[in-house]
């Protein structure tokens, strides 16, 4: 019998700085705290987070997801305490052409 693996939507908060290199092309990766199951296949959906304003401006980018590499090397944007507890996720993507936004 052949295993049917569902594809996730996973929705994560993307800042403007981020999100803007995401949309141009020229970040093709995501790099996260290894707190959620993301595999390849899984469509990660970008929701742009105004963090001045506290809060979403309502741009999205859906990417599937193609590779993930998990590591616990880096201390630049969580704590130690974060790190220790979920390490991180190197998520590489591209577009997902079977669906607009």
């Amino acid at each position: 019998m052949k295993r049917v693996i569902k594809t996730r939507w996973i929705e994560k908060k993307a800042w403007p700085e981020l999100f803007k290199l995401v949309k141009s092309g020229e970040k093709t990766f995501d790099l996260r705290l290894d707190d959620f199951k993301c595999k390849p296949g899984d469509i990660l959906v970008l929701r742009e987070w105004d963090p001045k304003r506290k809060g979403y401006t309502g741009r999205t980018l859906e990417k599937k997801v193609t590779f993930v590499f998990k590591s616990k090397e880096i201390l630049k944007f969580w704590s130690e305490e974060e790190i220790d507890r979920y390490g991180f996720q190197v998520i590489a993507f591209k577009d997902n052409k079977k669906t607009s936004v």
